[in-house]
């Protein structure tokens, strides 16, 4: 038999298409393809099978073939400069030889339109049926191997025409077919068969065994296709996937392809639905916690079902191992008829819980509740949902509540891409991106601007964060020419309903946001009636939280910001250009309603690059020989600097603590991105996170932490002291810390101790000259030397340092190993201009998948497995292979330089 910790283990940390998981033993062969099945020893009869080995990828249309298409339309606005052939819809004045796939896709989301009046009929026919690439007979041997996620741009080339800067300079558009074969046992014969997506970049469309079944526009949300008319079990079933991601579709590089997980579900007729449970606590004290369950189970079968259902609560711990039962929903009996479904409900009272709170101050413990639903006596489903215990309410005076402490949003926007791996998902990378905001001091997380990876909450549960979860980015009114707008109308109550019945069992989500500066701002009550419809749905579908839409424009004497139940200010709450800040207005017209950042700052900067002179401002826009170098297309690290809507992170901190009842912010972002890189955009990715692309600090990070976390004694000094040829030059210092004084010394020499001014979140030596040596700051608390830091003038380039994130890596979780690697002198100081070139090569049975060094203007592709250090480091990804045992190494190797050996035990 399974043993039931393993088993509850992975079934809760491996995540699935939707946050509700089953339980039954998951096992992970040597192709690394997770796999539930039905036997006799079984927890559970349900099979959740993870489809991410065996696959077939090409992209392009067969020839003769490439008039599949979406939609067309009668006009397509501002798409001059867009090649219409790569796009989903297109011009009906060009739809002569044109196949439009809508009315097959339409259906698909039939189950997340509430009215019956709005749902989709189906037509009649196999449309694509006779492409080449659907039919099982086609040969496609000559085809790429992929795994699963796969996003098919990241590799390159980068593209340097004008107008592909805002996307990443990859190739993320166009065409693109996968194909695969799936076994479905004749002992599944009578069973439900159901495909679930947890993300394709975009407009996707399936067929099997080459007739098709449906498929899904939106790139960034989870969606499931009813299978069980199509598969053919005993036989072997041919899956195929044809996605058509659009040009000039997104503001940022959205990626290509299969980028998440694909699974296989296979059920009893009676079953559990799609993300089916719904799990709230009402009444959450220290004492006791009331759950509330509601469960919807599905009848797929021709005959009516009596079921009962029963649910267990159990707690988890840390390392996801589920402890006793603390708590039972007893049985509930009912029928359902066939092809019908069924709501159940319940209750039940935990006492002494443990209640899930954000790190540090509270701690994130977790549930599970195990619900097994029984068919005329047997069992035939049972079903694991991961919730938590906690309440949290939004207070307009004093902001965010959970569990009756207060506690102020230090949170990050942060886009979907993982650097140098592209939009491919990877748990390990996302981890890794976490656990070093987290370091920083960042509690909140804003998912910008669409749903994340459903694995992605699983870690933002598990490591404390709130989450402000996010659906749109447009409305009707367009941002690109190719983006949501285009099927908005037609798609909006299926892509929100859908995330929210994914997504609403997170006990870290606090909030819903329907919008990101949607053009509706403008519009005054036509855009507030949209916004109206959708916080409707939202209410209905989780009654629980507020809801906000993220506003950089509309005023508080406007019809928009007044349908929302908390206002969320992108910028302008502080001041935009000359527009003066908006938080009091906003605080005087809705005093009922928590105001905070939904997006602030929006600095920028190039890690470990410096400019001269230094502007005694505290925030200045970036312009020529003013925080940017229009040669090298680097910004300044001096940390002033911003894009012209934004502004320097002090200016925010300043106007948040001159406005008490602001909640917080979310800092515009956490990690660099790629695409919209500003100021620059020749570059491939943008300037705006603390982190850089590779994952290296940049002196902002020191800052924020300095903020957030002032019990750290955080004494960061910029710039470097390396400076040969500024001898004698003004060279400004700076220091973040959360000190109340600070005395700076060069060579020995004091330069002045400061004592911090009101609103004042950094020490400034503004007229120190540069003299090689050593710079050291010594911080005062309360009168008593409480923190110091010592940057010294380093030598030339001498040897490597390398770390890697961690000693070990399970291949079968797909765990990456990080190996970062540094730039030495002889004495060991860092080189902080170092541009060495290093090589990265696995010995053993490891491969290195990608490397970075966090230069927003590199155009070496991510898989080299060589790059030139950007000012003294870079990073380099190692994956085990699959099957993999024992042990491997990873030598990283520069000319001059000797090299580090980095040694990684397999787990098995």
């Amino acid at each position: 038999m399974s043993d039931p910790v393993f088993t509850t283990r992975r079934t809760i940390l491996k995540g699935s298409a939707a946050l509700t998981l089953p339980l039954s033993g998951m096992s992970f062969p040597a192709s690394a393809e997770a796999v539930e099945r039905d036997d006799e020893t079984s927890l559970s009869p349900r099979i959740h099978r993870r489809l991410d080995t065996g696959w077939r990828f090409h992209k392009g249309d067969p020839k003769g073939h490439e008039g599949l298409v979406y939609d067309v339309r009668d006009s397509l606005p501002d798409t001059e400069k867009v090649d219409l052939a790569q796009s989903p819809v297109r011009l009906k004045k060009d739809a002569s030889g044109l196949t439009i796939l809508k009315p097959w896709i339409l259906p698909s989301g039939n189950r997340f339109l509430n009215d019956p009046a709005d749902r989709h009929k189906r037509p009649a026919g196999n449309v694509g049926g006779d492409i080449p690439f659907v039919r099982p007979s086609f040969n496609d041997s000559g085809w790429q191997q992929v795994n699963l996620p796969h996003d098919w741009a990241i590799a390159g080339p980068f593209l340097h025409d004008p107008d592909s800067g805002g996307m990443g300079r990859l190739p993320s558009w166009g065409v693109g077919w996968y194909r695969r074969c799936i076994d479905v046992p004749t002992s599944d014969r009578g069973k439900s068969v159901f495909l679930d997506v947890d993300g394709a970049m975009s407009y996707a469309t399936v067929w099997l065994n080459g007739r098709i079944v449906g498929g899904w526009p939106y790139g960034y949300n989870g969606w499931r296709l009813d299978l069980t008319s199509y598969v053919r079990p005993g036989e072997t079933n041919l899956l195929v996937i044809r996605l058509n991601n659009p040009p000039a579709s997104a503001r940022w590089y959205p990626g290509g392809g299969l980028y998440r997980d694909v699974w296989l579900t296979v059920v009893d007729p009676v079953h559990v639905g799609q993300w089916g449970t719904h799990l709230t606590t009402p009444l959450v004290s220290e004492g006791s916690a009331t759950v509330d369950l509601t469960v919807t189970v599905d009848n797929d079968g021709s005959a009516d079902a009596d079921i009962s259902v029963t649910t267990e609560l159990r707690p988890v711990d840390e390392d996801g191992r589920q402890g006793d039962v603390v708590a039972r929903i007893t049985p509930s009996a009912k029928r359902i008829v066939a092809r019908g479904s069924a709501v159940i409900r319940g209750s039940a009272a935990i006492a002494g819980p443990r209640l899930w709170g954000p790190l540090p101050d509270q701690t994130p413990h977790r549930y599970v509740a195990i619900t097994t639903v029984a068919k005329s006596g047997r069992v035939v489903d049972r079903y694991v949902t991961p919730f938590g215990i906690r309440e949290i309410r939004c207070d307009a005076d004093t902001g965010v509540w959970v569990n009756g402490k207060q506690v102020r949003l230090h949170g990050t926007n942060n886009h979907h891409d993982l650097g140098p791996l592209g939009a491919a998902f990877n748990r390990s990378a996302a981890r890794r991106q976490l656990e070093k905001l987290r370091e920083m001091g960042c509690n909140a997380l804003r998912m910008s601007h669409n749903p994340p990876d459903p694995a992605l909450l699983d870690l933002a549960d598990e490591l404390g964060f709130l989450v402000l979860d996010e659906i749109f980015d447009v409305w009707q009114m367009k941002k690109t020419p190719l983006d949501f707008h285009l099927i908005f109308d037609d798609w909006y109550e299926q892509d929100l309903r859908t995330m929210l019945r994914r997504d609403r069992n997170h006990p870290s989500i606090f909030m819903w946001s329907v919008g990101n500066e949607v053009g509706e701002q403008h519009s005054g009550e036509a855009g507030a009636a949209i916004g109206r419809k959708l916080v409707a749905i939202a209410h209905q579908e989780d009654p629980t939280r507020p809801v906000t839409s993220a506003m950089n424009w509309a005023k508080p004497d406007m019809p928009f910001p007044a349908v929302f139940d908390t206002i969320g200010l992108n910028y302008q709450g502080i001041g935009v250009r000359t527009i003066p800040g908006q938080f009091a207005p906003f605080h005087e017209k809705f005093p009922d309603k928590m105001i905070f950042s939904t997006e602030s700052a929006a600095a920028v900067s190039s890690r470990g690059e410096y400019q001269f002179p230094v502007p005694g401002t505290r925030s200045a826009s970036v312009r020529p020989g003013v925080g940017g170098d229009p040669e090298t297309h680097q910004v300044s690290a001096y940390e002033l600097f911003a894009a012209d809507f934004g502004s320097s992170a002090d200016i925010v901190f300043s106007a948040d603590d001159q406005h008490p009842f602001v909640a917080g912010e979310f800092v515009w972002t956490g990690w660099d991105y790629l695409g919209e890189p500003t100021p620059y955009y020749s570059s491939r990715s943008s300037y705006f996170g603390i982190i850089d692309l590779a994952g290296f600090p940049k002196d902002r990070f020191y800052l924020y932490r300095a903020r957030w976390r002032p019990d750290l004694k955080t004494a960061h000094i910029l710039p470097h002291w390396t400076w040969p040829g500024r001898e004698g030059q003004v060279t400004p210092v700076q220091v973040f810390t959360a000190a109340d004084e600070a005395e700076l010394f060069v060579n020995g020499k004091s330069q002045g101790k400061q004592k911090r001014a009101p609103f004042q979140y950094r020490f400034r030596w503004d007229y120190v000259k540069y003299e090689p040596g050593e710079l050291k700051v010594v911080t005062y608390k309360d009168g008593k030397p409480w923190g110091t830091e010592i940057v010294k003038t380093a030598g030339a380039p001498a040897r490597l340092e390398a770390s890697a994130n961690h000693k070990t890596v399970d291949p079968r979780d797909r765990e990456l190993v990080f190996i970062e690697a540094r730039i030495l002198d002889k004495d060991g100081n860092p080189v902080p201009q170092a541009s060495n070139r290093v090589r990265f090569t696995a010995h053993g049975a490891a491969e290195v998948i990608a490397t970075a060094n966090g230069d927003p203007t590199s155009f070496t592709p991510f898989p080299s497995p060589e790059r030139a250090a950007f000012n003294g480091c870079v990073l380099g990804v190692v994956r085990a292979k699959d099957a993999a045992t024992g042990r491997f190494s990873v030598a990283v190797d520069s000319a001059g330089l000797g090299g580090a050996l980095v040694p990684v035990t397999i787990r098995s």
